[in-house]
């Protein structure tokens, strides 16, 4: 089990990174209204939210092992291939221009420095989520590898759950919840280590205890989870905060544990060639999927697509480029730099 790859969580991971690309494509939103709400598009993005809680929780399960046995050797050489990435793709995004129109109307630079001065108004929020968005996943992932790390250095693994469980609800409140709690927060609460330590620590301590449930019982607490994330969702949407605009709430950890540990009820869903094969990609294509969604949001407005037209275009065009250029640059020098 140490070694061999278990197959429905190869699945999981190849399932979560294409919800992944669905969400950033934003779809569902400009039609299928209901008093002028798109709510079908609110509800498809609130629907994805699992799928990054999912990839912290596989990833603290399986480093488990190496974790305990050289915890600061084992995260120093985890984390050094990431933070490569996480460099290379913030300098990719930060030069590579977004809107192709104002490139050829007003010049790369009037393009760019727009995008520069925004990042520039909160540095440390940008350091933490670097040269685009989607990035903030790899220092996350780093952050909560090197606390647990630390934890397990330290001897005191009894106080990893605790400790991350309130960091977490400090991230919810001083994130969703900031309308009605007015907490201070550094930066935007979703970044950083708030939420992705106790996801990640929650799938090391799954492994280190064993910790199984029968696939029902996984299933109804991935139910539960997912009914507390939306009401909270709803909930908010009184006191100004977007339906569509929560990474993470109170119910989403549980949404997230009870789908992992379905994954591990049914460990041969998804054992075939090409799930083992494509889920090697998950990372490249993670970090490449919102450059090559930027390029077909362009795509289609110079075609002015619009309506269900584009979102097929948007989705389908991205996930094809995405994977052309994984694909293509796997066996090349390149991929050391790019892919890890």
């Amino acid at each position: 089990m140490a070694s061999e790859k278990i197959s429905s969580i190869e699945l999981g991971r190849l399932i979560a990174i294409f919800v992944v690309v669905a969400m950033h494509c934003q779809m569902f939103l400009t039609y299928f209204l209901y008093q002028d709400t798109p709510w079908v598009g609110f509800i498809f993005n609130q629907s994805t939210r699992f799928a990054v809680p999912l990839f912290f929780l596989i990833s603290g399960y399986l480093i488990q092992p190496k974790l305990i046995t050289a915890p600061i050797e084992t995260v120093k050489r985890y984390c050094a291939p990431l933070l490569r990435v996480f460099v290379v793709w913030s300098v990719i995004c930060l030069l590579m221009p977004f809107n192709l129109h104002k490139v050829m109307t007003e010049g790369y630079l009037a393009e760019r420095e727009g995008y520069w001065g925004f990042l520039a108004q909160s540095p440390l929020n940008s350091l933490l989520e670097g040269g685009l968005v989607h990035l903030w996943f790899i220092p996350a992932l780093m952050l909560a590898a090197l606390i647990t790390a630390l934890f397990v250095k330290a001897d005191k693994l009894n106080w990893l759950i605790p400790v991350a469980l309130v960091m977490y609800i400090y991230g919810v409140l001083a994130g969703s919840y900031q309308n009605i709690t007015e907490l201070w927060t550094p930066f935007f609460t979703r970044n950083g280590p708030f939420f992705s330590t106790l996801m990640f620590a929650l799938g090391f301590v799954i492994r280190q205890k064993e910790i199984r449930v029968t696939a029902t019982q996984a299933l109804v607490m991935a139910l539960l989870g997912m009914v507390i994330h939306f009401s909270e969702a709803y909930f908010l949407t009184q006191y100004k905060q977007a339906f569509n605009a929560n990474d993470f709430l109170l119910g989403t950890a549980l949404w997230g544990m009870g789908l992992f540990l379905f994954l591990l009820a049914k460990p041969n869903l998804g054992n075939t060639p090409w799930v083992l094969n494509l889920s090697k990609l998950v990372l490249p294509i993670y970090v490449a999927h919102l450059p090559m969604i930027i390029v077909m949001m362009n795509v289609s407005g110079f075609l002015g697509l619009t309506g269900a037209t584009k979102d097929a275009a948007v989705f389908s065009g991205a996930v094809i480029l995405t994977l052309l250029l994984v694909k293509g640059l796997e066996r090349t020098p390149l991929s050391k730099w790019l892919f890890r």
